[in-house]
């Protein structure tokens, strides 16, 4: 008895199966990540409240001039370093701590100048800030 050998097929390889596969966990993992934007800022916004009493004795009105002066409410303040703008802010802090500052800048006023604001507040130990904007329906245009 003679037997012949039989013609042995080449093993292949079916990728059909194994892309069904990864196609399904491609769709798994695109439905069920969260994309989340690092650019958003986290902003408490105040809530106005028509009952507050008109005198505020906690507010400490800084102004920032376009050209970098400052203004604490309403006295001018000389020099334009941190020293000096500590000073005046704890001279016109009547509650201490518990005082709120408000940086009302121009639009066109140096960034540093605002910056400079906020840091002789930290100094001070003022750690309630905020900033006072206008709309821009109320925003008188600036002459040309």
């Amino acid at each position: 008895m003679k037997f012949r050998p039989r013609d042995r097929e080449e093993p292949e390889i079916n990728l059909i199966p194994f892309i069904d596969v990864l196609l399904v966990i491609l769709i798994f993992l695109m439905l069920t990540t969260t994309y989340s934007k690092f650019t958003e800022l986290q902003l408490t916004l105040p809530v106005a409240d028509a009952e507050q009493m008109r005198e505020r004795p906690k507010e400490i009105i800084v102004a920032v001039a376009a050209d970098g002066r400052y203004a604490v409410n309403k006295a001018g303040v000389e020099g334009r370093d941190v020293e000096r703008m500590a000073a005046a802010l704890r001279a016109a802090a009547p509650a201490g701590a518990e005082s709120i500052v408000i940086i009302s800048a121009d639009a066109m006023a140096p960034h540093q100048s605002v910056i400079t604001v906020m840091e002789a507040a930290r100094r001070v130990g003022l750690t309630q800030i905020t900033f006072a904007t206008q709309s821009a329906a109320s925003a008188v245009p600036a002459p040309r």
